[in-house]
């Protein structure tokens, strides 16, 4: 099996709505323009309370799985310690054994400052490599994995923040082709998290807090010790949004969060094409851009230049070059999450949530569901996703289940 094409087909199958088909953007028809990145596994939601609330969690109340969201809650938790562990079996539809599993662990220092740390494992399933030949050369299990920690201390009466760094490692070629390595990366998250009461309702308590943070800023993944020149991004990711919680009494709370999420990647250029729709080369065979920038610069200068580099025109299947605008495209960019929480007594807890992405940028758009039951140091959470785009039964994502156990150790602070 050639490098290339199992790392381009395991892109498409974790980032799992990259459709590259014709679509309508703006009445028109259109070829989509889809950010890809290397281990995109890094991205999926883990926990079962994030993906029932529209993978939002930037600014929800903090539990042991805040290090994907924002790692700065940390500072918030209840517990002295805790211990989560969740579980999905992902695009089961496509790969019958594929799954995610996560391991997590916080800690209160003081009333002041926690630590955190997780574990984050992806299985590919069991594949059948093969030459360009055909020919079998054995079933291997690609898979990949990352190790985090995090530290987060109160920066003021209701604001926190948060340092984590993260190794990421990527076996998808399991050595068998010539030339191919293992990919892996270092990486870091900074994070900030504010919290409050407000007396904005005259018969209930509630708590507005917002939250802010930036994931995975680190260096490039190469797959290939001949090409170490050619290297991937990893989804170095800004998420924003705020929350506001309702203590409408003393049984009953209900939290409204929203969460806006952005890959601080290049977007891929617009590239020249002739007569025949095909792509037109300079004299050292690169493709000639036409509209936007190259996406061949270092990570810093990617992550500053995805604020502006998108190109805003594209191509039908009859290479007519179609003008979306650059300032239309940019805001395609931006993915919106919204959440919906209630808790009865701090025992039963009902979720759901709708994500949505644009066409031009992946269109994933579903709505979630989920819900949890704690009893003494023990918690249970599920999630369920129904995506609202596509016919039913052809989505990979249709009935994604995630599971978490969170178990408590400790007495209960508050800040």
């Amino acid at each position: 099996m050639r490098i290339k094409t199992l790392i381009i087909g395991a892109i498409l199958l974790l980032s799992s709505m990259a459709t590259y088909a014709q679509t309508q953007i703006l009445g028109q028809s259109v070829n989509p323009n889809v950010i890809t990145t290397a281990v995109p596994f890094v991205s999926i939601a883990p926990d079962a309370r994030g993906g029932s609330l529209g993978d939002c969690g930037v600014s929800s109340d903090a539990d042991v799985y805040s290090m994907h969201y924002n790692p700065a809650k940390y500072s918030y938790l209840e517990d002295d310690m805790v211990f989560g562990l969740g579980y999905s079996p992902w695009l089961y539809r496509l790969v019958p054994d594929m799954h995610l599993a996560y391991l997590a662990f916080a800690t209160k220092l003081n009333s002041e400052s926690a630590i955190g740390a997780t574990l984050r494992y992806f299985s590919c399933g069991d594949i059948m490599f093969r030459n360009d030949n055909g020919d079998e050369l054995g079933e291997y299990k690609p898979n990949e994995w990352a190790l985090d920690a995090t530290y987060s201390r109160m920066l003021t009466d209701y604001l926190s923040g948060a340092v984590a760094g993260r190794f990421i490692y990527s076996n998808l070629t399991q050595g068998v082709t010539d030339g191919s390595t293992v990919g892996w990366s270092v990486a870091a998250d900074v994070a900030v998290y504010y919290k409050r009461p407000v007396e904005w309702f005259r018969d209930m308590d509630a708590d507005i807090a917002w939250g802010i943070s930036i994931n995975n800023i680190g260096s490039k993944i190469s797959y290939n010790s001949e090409t170490i020149n050619n290297k991937d991004f990893i989804p170095t990711t800004l998420r924003f949004g705020p929350s506001l919680k309702l203590d409408i009494d003393e049984y009953n709370s209900l939290t409204f969060m929203a969460d806006v999420t952005k890959l601080l990647v290049p977007t891929p250029p617009l590239y020249k094409r002739g007569p025949n729709n095909e792509f037109i080369v300079d004299e050292s065979g690169n493709l000639v851009i036409e509209e936007g920038k190259s996406d061949d610069v270092s990570v810093m200068v990617g992550l500053i230049q995805s604020f502006y580099d998108a190109p805003g025109f594209s191509y039908n299947d009859y290479g007519e070059k179609v003008g979306l605008g650059k300032f239309y495209e940019e805001l395609c960019e931006y993915n919106i999450g919204l959440g919906v929480e209630y808790w009865y007594n701090d025992v039963f807890a009902v979720r759901a949530g709708y994500f949505n992405e644009t066409a031009l940028k992946g269109n994933r758009k579903y709505v979630t569901l989920g819900a949890a039951l704690k009893y003494n140091v023990f918690g249970l959470d599920v999630s369920y996703l129904v995506p609202v785009n596509g016919t039913v039964g052809t989505n990979p994502l249709e009935s994604t289940l995630r599971f978490d156990l969170t178990y408590s150790l400790g007495t209960r602070k508050q800040n």
